[in-house]
């Protein structure tokens, strides 16, 4: 079972669509849990000739009380009376109760009658159709419905027709023109309409615009126009409409349509209809819509006819995507000029609308519903001219949003660039300067052990490439992750060292710690240096075991972190001694340049460093 529901313009009526309903859908016996009295009319509503349910609200009408239901549908669920009485709607039909609950509470809450009609389906078969409607009085809700049976066959007496009538449908064969009339909700058509719509008569059009749900959707706005000036109680109307009948073909209509109150004071509108496809200029053929079709399936790009004419304009949908607008929703209007940002671009629109300019073309800044961060740049091109002393005007209007935000991520990308590669050039000069200092005085010191010097240096440009590496790949100079940097230092830095493979590295870095490049340079050499340090000294037997060098870096505040660094060798006896060689010089040297404090520590077993140092984050821009 498929249930559908769908608000019926021409007609103001919701219709809802059941498929392939079977009884017990609908209804479920369930105990009686109110004692209701009768209505007092019931024995009145029980001799209608339409069918009448009654429901008394409950629960501030959350839920609705049976209190009788109409013979047509007792007798269709072979129900009585008693067996419905005193039940909730919820309980004894759920699916009924989904499908209207909102339309009774609407009627029951603001007092005010509501038009339903209900299709039911066999498969693609209409089995039945009813109008019905929802009334509120004597604090209950009725629901009025006219049931028809669409299996029934009707047949009609030829011998009642009256003369006129065949004269009448036969004027109406030749001349290709229709009539119809609606009263009370319900059309009646000549045999001239099915003519024109190309089919025989159908046993639910009594309750459908037969020919105006079959206008083409380009025409649709003019069927919207004739329902909103017909809806007055007296009114007229003429225009031209197309349609596209159901075999395919392609009609245009002259529509009249005119409504007035009859001898009993009830309001009739009459329409009269003409077939005018062979005379009329007005076909899909035009050039125009040949125009349009070549636009339809842009959304960037939109071809507008007449936009400076408010009522007889034509846009292509490519617009209707650009500003963000429902087509049936927008009403086009001058308005449209308070979202441009430009203001002296909304000056010129104003001066071409009032013919002091006969042509814009312009890059805006467009703010969809006036919402400044939802913002469109758009080229437009608007031009007005005469023909035959009329004024008329034609435009294009091209979304360019997504073009211009790729120039200027390519713009600031190339920016980007040039400073990242004057920031290289800048930091590998200096750290080129720094090793070549070290170099100057490791070669003094190691004079007679140039192996100890290429071993030195190799470790530190092995730590300064790594260092690079990870910045430059990031084009992030300013937040360096010190956890991730640390993981990679480890594997590569290690198989630089002249280390013993059993030394064990041992390394915890918080997770939330992140320095500039300019800490994590002089931060990385010092441990480097100290690092060498403990290889060559901390481990002197080599039968040692469990030979151990420690790295912790932790987040003090938020200004300030920690290094330290320990090894599990022998130690050291006089402290005073390590202090004066030159790797303690080169620590000692690298700390001030990274303005810190750094003072030896002496655990159980070895020797190591704590470096107090300030963070320095800074967001990269």
């Amino acid at each position: 079972m498929k249930v559908e529901k769908e608000y019926r313009l021409l007609e103001n009526i919701d219709e809802i669509r059941i498929y392939n309903a079977r009884k017990k859908d609908f209804y479920k016996p369930t105990p009686q849990e109110f004692d209701i009295e009768d209505i007092p009319i019931q024995e009145f509503i029980n001799n209608l000739p339409i069918e009448i349910h009654t429901f008394i609200p409950y629960n501030d009408g959350e839920d609705f009380i049976i209190q009788s239901l109409g013979s047509f549908t007792l007798d269709r669920y072979n129900s009585t009376q008693e067996d419905a009485k005193g039940r909730l709607l919820s309980k004894l039909s759920p699916l009924f109760y989904d499908i209207l609950h909102d339309d009774l509470l609407g009627v029951y809450t603001r007092r005010k009658p509501k038009n339903i009609r209900f299709v039911y389906y066999d498969g693609k078969k209409l089995t039945k159709l009813s109008t019905a409607r929802i009334v509120y009085d004597m604090e209950r809700i009725f629901i009025i419905t006219n049931n028809v049976d669409t299996n029934i066959n009707k047949e009609e007496d030829i011998g009642d027709k009256h003369f006129d009538e065949d004269k009448s449908n036969m004027i109406e064969s030749f001349s290709q023109t229709g009539s119809y009339y609606n009263l009370n909700g319900k059309y009646t058509w000549s045999q001239g309409i099915y003519n024109i719509i190309n089919r025989p008569k159908e046993e639910a059009d009594d309750f459908y615009n037969i020919v105006f749900d079959l206008a083409i959707p380009e025409d649709q706005h003019i069927v919207d126009k004739i329902f909103t000036i017909t809806n007055k109680e007296t009114s007229q109307c003429n225009e031209i409409l197309r349609i596209m009948t159901r075999d395919g073909a392609i009609k245009v209509l002259e529509v009249n349509i005119y409504s007035y109150f009859d001898e009993s004071g009830i309001i009739i509108r009459q329409g009269l209809i003409n077939d005018i496809t062979q005379h009329h200029h007005y076909e899909t053929s035009k050039p125009v819509d040949f125009l349009m079709d070549g636009f339809k399936n842009s959304r960037k790009l939109a071809l507008l006819i007449e936009p400076l004419n408010k009522k007889h304009y034509k846009f292509s949908k490519g617009f209707y995507y650009i500003i963000e607008k429902d087509y049936e929703e927008y009403e086009h209007s001058l308005k449209i000029i308070d979202n441009i940002v430009e203001k002296d671009a909304a000056e010129r629109f104003e001066q071409l609308y009032q013919g002091e300019i006969k042509k814009i073309y312009e890059t805006i800044t467009f703010e969809v519903d006036a919402n400044p961060k939802k913002k469109k740049i758009v080229d437009v091109y608007i031009e007005r001219f005469e023909y035959n002393n009329e004024v008329h005007s034609l435009g294009f209007l091209t979304d360019i949003t997504e073009e211009i935000r790729e120039q200027n991520q390519l713009k600031e990308a190339n920016e980007l660039q040039k400073i990242l590669i004057k920031e290289i050039h800048h930091r590998v000069k200096n750290n080129l300067q720094v090793l070549n200092s070290f170099l100057n005085l490791e070669k003094r010191a190691y004079r007679n052990d140039p192996d100890t010097i290429i071993e030195h240096m190799q470790t530190r440009l092995t730590s300064l490439a790594l260092l690079h590496e990870k910045t430059y790949g990031s084009k992030d100079f300013k937040n360096i992750n010190l956890k991730e940097y640390m993981k990679d230092y480890d594997e590569k830095t290690g198989n630089f060292m002249d280390s013993p493979t059993d030394i064990e590295f041992e390394t915890y870095v918080d997770e939330n710690l992140h320095l500039t490049i300019d800490n994590i340079t002089p931060l990385l050499l010092i441990i480097d240096e100290i690092t060498m340090n403990s290889i060559k000294h901390a481990f002197p037997d080599k039968s040692m075991q469990d030979k151990k060098i420690t790295k912790k870096i932790l987040k003090v505040d938020d200004n300030t972190a920690c290094l330290i660094i320990t090894d599990n060798g022998v130690g050291i006896e006089d402290t005073k001694k390590i202090t004066k060689n030159l790797g303690c010089e080169i620590i000692k040297s690298l700390t001030k340049q990274l303005s810190g404090n750094i003072r030896l520590i002496q655990p159980e077993k070895g020797m190591g460093y704590e470096l107090i140092f300030p963070i320095q984050t800074e967001e990269t821009e």
